[in-house]
C-alpha cells in the first residue's frame, strides 16, 4: 500500500508540472498546429530517466520505494505519451501527415537521444 501511495503522490506531482511546462512552451512558441509543449515535456522526461537509470544501475542510488516515488508515479505523470498519442491522431484526422510525421519523427530521434544524453550526463558526473 505504501508504493501505491507514492507512485499516486509522485503522478500527482508530475502531472501538474507536466501540465504547467507544457502549457508554457506552447504558449512561448505561439503554435496552433504543432505539439511543443508535449514534446517538450516527452524530451525532458526521457532525458531525466536515462540521467536517473544510470545512477541508479551504476550506483544503487535508489530504494525501491523512491524508484515507484520517482520513475512510475512522477515521471508517469510527466510525460505524455497518450497525450502524445491522441494529438497524432488529430494531425492526422485533420490531414496534416507532414506535421504527424515530423512530430513522431522527433519524438523518437530525439527521446532516444535524450535519454543517451542523461545518462552519459549521469555518468561523466558520477563515474
Amino acid at each position: 500500500m505504501n508504493k501505491i501511495l507514492l507512485v499516486g503522490a509522485g503522478g500527482f506531482v508530475g502531472s501538474i508540472l507536466r501540465y504547467l511546462v507544457s502549457g508554457y512552451v506552447q504558449q512561448l512558441t505561439k503554435s496552433a498546429i504543432f505539439p511543443y509543449g508535449t514534446l517538450t515535456v516527452n524530451l525532458l522526461g526521457c532525458f531525466i530517466i536515462g540521467f536517473l537509470s544510470q545512477l541508479a544501475e551504476t550506483r544503487g542510488a535508489f530504494t525501491p520505494e523512491t524508484r515507484a516515488l520517482i520513475f512510475v508515479g512522477f515521471l508517469g505523470g510527466f510525460t505524455t505519451f497518450s497525450t502524445f498519442s491522441n494529438e497524432m491522431t488529430n494531425l492526422l484526422r485533420a490531414g496534416e501527415q507532414f506535421f504527424a510525421l515530423a512530430n513522431a519523427g522527433m519524438h523518437l530521434a530525439f527521446g532516444l537521444g535524450a535519454v543517451w544524453l542523461g545518462r552519459s550526463v549521469s555518468y561523466l558526473l558520477w563515474r
